[in-house]
């Protein structure tokens, strides 16, 4: 069956999963930052499945300083 989209719709049948695979995965880790005494992902309300509560603009800057 994948043999007959093309690539846009391969790109549309793969996003929503990913996004949502990200998204419970970072949920993830702020629900357990928050059992070991981190509120950090709480207060700033990503302990929700909304994605775009997940999305931060400034962090990939701080990466680049990295390399």
């Amino acid at each position: 069956m994948m043999d007959e989209l093309t690539l846009i719709q391969r790109i549309v049948v793969w996003i929503l999963p990913v996004i949502f695979a990200i998204t419970v995965h970072e949920v993830a880790h702020g629900w357990v930052a928050k059992k070991y005494g981190d509120n950090t992902a709480s207060s700033l309300g990503r302990l929700t499945l909304n994605p775009i509560k997940h999305i931060d603009l400034l962090e990939p800057l701080f990466f680049l300083d990295c390399y």
